[in-house]
């Protein structure tokens, strides 16, 4: 990444008053030197299943899941990474683009559960809604064997993010929202579809950009998920392209008004009731 860029970081963050750095997402062939990785575990595939292949209660026994890799990375600025033998489960394994069509087992386990083995998580109603919903979801292949997720201050001069994923609390996350639209002139520029964790930092801001549109995506909703970010903290990822334009134009935007001082008083009284700074 060129280290241009990111001269203006500091001072990016202090004006929407965060303290923590966002977290940039790229795939790669190169196997990090260390990091946060899941246990390696035989991927569950669809093709498998039918042929009744699977060990379930081993997959079962192994889950890890892939916000919680990315929770550890960021306490420690380290790095997170995934694959198609290191995906913690078979959720994260479907979301990071590592296999698709996802399994009827976990179609039914993520929905109303299967009969005399598991109950179901109830995120949907009905297994055929939910393959629907992943159907149309359509993640993106993994490009490379690595899904790669760390500090963006971390990245090499010849690493270069897809995605860039902020982690905040909503007084924070009113200043993103209104950057993104600052920059792109969208109204609708902020989405935030239903999603597991890990879809909400990759598939669906990947998604959009299959599709030509430029979106940010809040995420964090998934109640599974929630252990592994702070009370109260979503997720907002955006391309890579719109956090260089948040980069470049924040200093012209309302994030310099008198109306904005009033939302960063909130925010320090927020890190005060959270412990996070000096009463």
């Amino acid at each position: 990444m060129d280290g241009h860029l990111l001269k203006s970081l500091p001072d990016f963050l202090a004006a929407l008053g965060l303290d923590e750095e966002p977290m940039g997402l790229f795939y790669t062939d190169k196997k990090p030197a260390e990091g946060f990785a899941p246990k390696p575990i035989d991927l569950p595939t669809r093709e498998k299943e039918i042929k009744n292949e699977i060990d379930w209660q081993t997959v079962f026994g192994q889950f890890s899941c892939v916000m919680g890799h990315i929770w550890r990375a960021r306490k420690k600025k380290a790095t997170a990474y995934f694959s198609e033998d290191l995906f913690g489960c078979p959720g994260g394994a479907f979301w990071l683009g590592f296999n698709k069509p996802q399994t009827e087992t976990i179609i039914n386990y993520v929905s109303t559960g299967i009969p005399n083995w598991t109950e179901g998580e109830l995120y949907c109603d009905s297994p055929d809604e939910l393959r629907r919903i992943f159907e149309y979801v359509d993640p993106r292949p993994a490009p490379h064997k690595f899904c790669i997720v760390k500090p963006i201050t971390k990245f090499s001069d010849d690493e270069v993010p897809e995605l860039v994923a902020f982690f905040t609390r909503p007084e924070s996350l009113c200043g993103l929202h209104q950057l993104a639209a600052f920059v792109t002139h969208d109204p609708e520029v902020v989405v935030s579809p239903w999603s597991a964790g890990c879809g909400s930092v990759a598939v669906w801001p990947l998604h959009y950009l299959s599709k030509g549109q430029n979106k940010a995506v809040i995420g964090g909703w998934d109640p599974s998920a929630r252990k592994f970010f702070k009370t109260d903290e979503l997720s907002f990822t955006v391309p890579f392209q719109m956090f260089k334009e948040m980069l470049d134009r924040f200093g012209e935007s309302f994030l310099t008004t008198k109306t904005w001082a009033t939302v960063q008083k909130k925010i320090l009284r927020s890190k005060k009731a959270w412990g996070e700074s000096p009463q």
